[in-house]
């Protein structure tokens, strides 16, 4: 059987974020994430016509291509509003300047950004945030429309700020409803919350739930609030998990927390830091328990420090997470908007990501990286794009499928054939049809010099992506000349690759 372990990598941009995967024997790549924060990156300005953001977003995809990039991340409902049209709530501000504000000329942007991505070989993996409502205490900001005007008692006022209150069976079965109209309505390859669960905690202010704690305290006793409250984050990401897999068990679930889960010295299994905030007693998220119970499919600690900071240093962190990840696919959160803003002198003597990226290699849990955020990635700071595209993406790579539903692999595909007509050279086989719902979403095609098929281990015998059936060979960027042995394996929807097609041997 053939089997070949891969690695990712992709980039995130919120509105978009980017991750790609890399294969460790292969390319010796390792995953990028880029995530961004609402209007920073797609679309640049709510000001844009329909038209300028599907050019902005062509332009994007087409770089994103280009540096092998085969995944986006992209926040499709940033504050209980959508980048889709949505039976359960309205247009997002971030995209049309007003909530509930419709695209004129019409268009679906999430339906946009999947085909667009899926004919470039590129996942689209949709986020979400589950509790945010508001990034102000301006409730006029609301459309008419919104849930908040339909049920009150659903939200809770923070620091300024409107979130549901976690606490409630309501929320979550509302979260729950929102995730299974996307996953119905849309080909998307996965589902991912970031750090924000519980708010970070504001400086002398409770979290309002005192109410719903004592209407429905499940068990937990009075000083037991805080288990209470990482149970009710607990029970939303299980349901999650359930609905997904039930719909598209495909579909990867994950997220990407704040990079210290717990400080060893308030726990024995934490990490050695000495982090402010912590997942568990600052968010309430208990992602290791997550991890251990298998209802998600994947981590992406956030690790915005350098190597050696005092208290939370970069290379201990990624040790720790390396050591914690319970066998669930392990990405690297890595701030590379550091190579601009931070101030710290490691983040200026290039380059603080680059050796980040090869400690990564150190640790073969992690199976790729995720920057932050996408503009700083396009601007190519510090020439990181280049030693991107010389040293650790430099040839294609397919998405890790996760440990928890790995699938099947797809049929390979067959008759394949080249067709000289006068000048041209076309490699031809046949589309691969699935049953049950899961589609091959693109192929690989290898060349190895000379007569007989080589190794598929190797990357530079990969020639080209494709959800097409066929490749004129003048599109790659390598100059065939001589006698190449051609090989085509489908890669499904759960990321596995089938057993090559028979080579096919012809004189170029």
């Amino acid at each position: 059987m053939h089997i070949r372990l891969f690695k990712a990598v992709v980039i995130i941009l919120l509105n978009i974020n980017l991750l790609v995967f890399s294969q460790p024997q292969k390319h010796e790549m390792r995953g990028v994430w880029i995530a961004t924060v609402a209007n920073i990156d797609w679309p640049s300005s709510r000001n844009l016509t329909t038209q300028q953001q599907r050019d902005e977003m062509r332009k994007m995809l087409d770089k994103f291509s280009e540096n092998n990039i085969n995944a986006i991340f992209i926040q499709i409902r940033p504050t209980a509003d959508a980048f889709y049209p949505s039976q359960l709530e309205p247009w997002s501000n971030w995209l049309t300047g007003k909530q509930g504000k419709i695209p004129e000329p019409f268009y679906d942007p999430l339906q946009f950004i999947v085909e667009e991505a899926h004919k470039r070989c590129i996942e689209v993996h949709v986020w979400l945030n589950p509790y945010r409502v508001t990034n102000s205490d301006n409730i006029d900001l609301l459309s008419p429309k919104h849930i908040y005007y339909k049920n009150k008692d659903l939200f809770v006022k923070y620091g300024g700020k409107y979130y549901f209150d976690p606490g409630l069976d309501e929320t979550r079965e509302f979260l729950n409803r929102v995730v299974e109209e996307i996953i119905e309505n849309y080909d998307i390859d996965g589902i991912h919350f970031d750090d924000y669960f519980y708010p970070y905690k504001v400086n002398n202010e409770d979290f309002p739930d005192n109410l719903s704690f004592k209407r429905n305290p499940r068990g937990f006793l009075p000083d037991q609030k805080d288990d209470w409250r990482r149970n009710n984050v607990n029970m939303v990401i299980k349901e999650l998990n359930r609905t997904i897999k039930s719909l598209k068990p495909w579909v990867q679930f994950g997220i990407s927390p704040f990079g210290v889960w717990r400080n060893k010295y308030n726990d024995p299994r934490g990490s050695a830091t000495q982090a402010g905030a912590q997942n568990y007693d600052d968010l309430y998220a208990d992602i290791l328990k997550w991890l251990n119970d298998s209802i998600i499919d994947y981590v992406v600690p956030q690790l915005y420090w350098e190597i050696g900071k005092k208290v939370a240093d970069y290379e201990v962190l990624v040790k720790w997470w390396s050591e914690n990840s319970y066998g669930r696919n392990l990405y690297i959160g890595q701030f590379v908007s550091g190579l601009e803003l931070n101030k710290e002198k490691s983040w200026k003597t290039p380059n603080e990501i680059t050796r980040q990226m090869r400690m990564n290699k150190m640790y073969p849990q992690v199976e790729g990286s995720v920057f932050y955020s996408a503009k700083p990635f396009l601007k190519n700071l510090q020439g990181l794009n280049d030693s991107l595209k010389k040293v650790f993406y430099a040839y294609p790579a397919i998405c890790p499928p996760s440990s928890l539903t790995p699938g099947e692999s797809s049929a390979q595909p067959q008759n394949i054939r080249v067709i000289k007509d006068h000048n041209d050279v076309f490699l031809l086989w046949d589309e691969v049809t699935e049953d049950g719902g899961c589609s091959v979403m693109y192929y690989m095609v290898y060349a190895f010099k000379g007569k007989k098929v080589g190794d598929l281990n190797d990357p530079t015998a990969i020639i080209y992506r494709t959800t097409g059936d066929s490749l004129d060979l003048k599109d790659t960027d390598k100059k065939l000349k001589g006698y190449y042995t051609f090989v085509v394996t489908a890669i499904n929807r759960y990321r596995q690759e089938s057993i090559p097609s028979y080579g096919v041997t012809r004189k170029i």
